[in-house]
């Protein structure tokens, strides 16, 4: 009988353990990327659910069934639902709910992660860390930008509507997204300028927010005025995005009010999804930090002042 060379197998390096928490729009795109590749992530939620569909193409309408065979990915479950069921802790996570969910989602981070764990998430906002970090003491907390969109749909799948990106900071951390996600269809930018790219698309997020006023999509930004607006808004953005760090040139908010105005008109945005629906908004951590920041640094906000309120109404209410 032959025998196993044991010093060659110690050297070769298993694929790490993946868990994905929230499997909605983002979290559905990145268990798809990985399940394509042979690396399917655990499933962890709030909804069982026995698979994750994921349907690929631009449009002009979400597909019912996919066109093709390449226009549709499933990925197997079940969505797990109970975190005491977790048998041991996973090498990767990726924390994909929304910022107003991460205490509840505490539970899985608890089952799922030990010291050796990376926590990437997956979320919009540049305080990822700070939110996260408490529940997750020990581990490294990676954060993110997601530049890909996603939306759900009335039966549960998932369009993605463009090319999935993930940027993430040049850690250990960092290395390890790129390694989990490597030949996937998620494709990951490692940025050494964290910070600009991290503001950049909060400014971008913060812009969309105005949707939420309007109860309309991108459509909206064909308008001159909310195009001027827009870019008023984005300025004051700017100056506090400077304050805090990011290198940010002045063509940027240009460019923002431009990529909106490039989108499908009926192309939405995840905090317009939620008002729509009822649910909380992420109104604090994509608009109410430009006014947070910009105090803090004596920089004048008077958009953000008008803004973050009635986003805050929009949200909590009451009435």
């Amino acid at each position: 009988m032959a025998q196993i060379d044991s010093s060659a197998k110690r050297t070769t390096p298993l694929p790490p353990t993946v868990a994905v928490v929230g499997p909605g729009a983002i979290g559905t795109t990145v268990a798809a990327a990985l399940h394509e590749a042979g690396r399917t992530p655990m499933l962890c939620g709030r909804t069982a659910r026995e698979r994750l569909e994921l349907r690929v193409g631009p449009g002009p309408e979400p597909c019912v069934e996919p066109r093709d065979a390449d226009g549709l990915v499933v990925v197997p479950g079940p969505v797990r639902i109970d975190p005491a069921q977790t048998e041991e802790p996973v090498d990767l996570v990726f924390l994909a709910v929304k910022s107003t969910q991460v205490d509840a989602a505490a539970p899985w981070l608890a089952a799922l992660c030990d010291t050796d764990t990376v926590v990437c998430v997956l979320q919009n906002g540049v305080e990822q860390e700070a939110a996260v970090a408490p529940h997750v003491p020990g581990c490294p907390v990676l954060p993110s930008v997601v530049w890909f969109p996603a939306q759900v749909q009335p039966g549960g799948s998932v369009w993605l509507r463009g090319e999935a990106r993930l940027t993430v900071p040049d850690t250990p951390a960092g290395r390890v997204v790129l390694d989990a996600l490597r030949d996937t269809r998620c494709s990951v930018d490692v940025a050494e300028d964290f910070t600009s790219v991290a503001w950049r698309k909060l400014l971008q997020n913060a812009a969309a927010g105005l949707m939420v006023l309007t109860g309309r999509r991108c459509g909206m930004f064909a308008r001159d005025d909310i195009a001027r607006l827009s870019l008023d808004y984005l300025r004051e953005c700017l100056a506090v995005a400077r304050a805090e760090g990011a290198v940010l040139g002045d063509e940027v908010p240009q460019e923002i009010v431009d990529g909106f105005r490039a989108y499908p008109a009926d192309m939405g945005t995840s905090i317009l999804a939620d008002r729509a629906a009822g649910r909380p908004l992420e109104w604090d951590i994509r608009n109410g930090v430009v006014r947070r920041r910009g105090r803090a640094h004596g920089i004048p906000t008077p958009i953000s002042d008008l803004v973050v309120p009635l986003l805050a109404a929009a949200g909590d209410g009451p009435g």
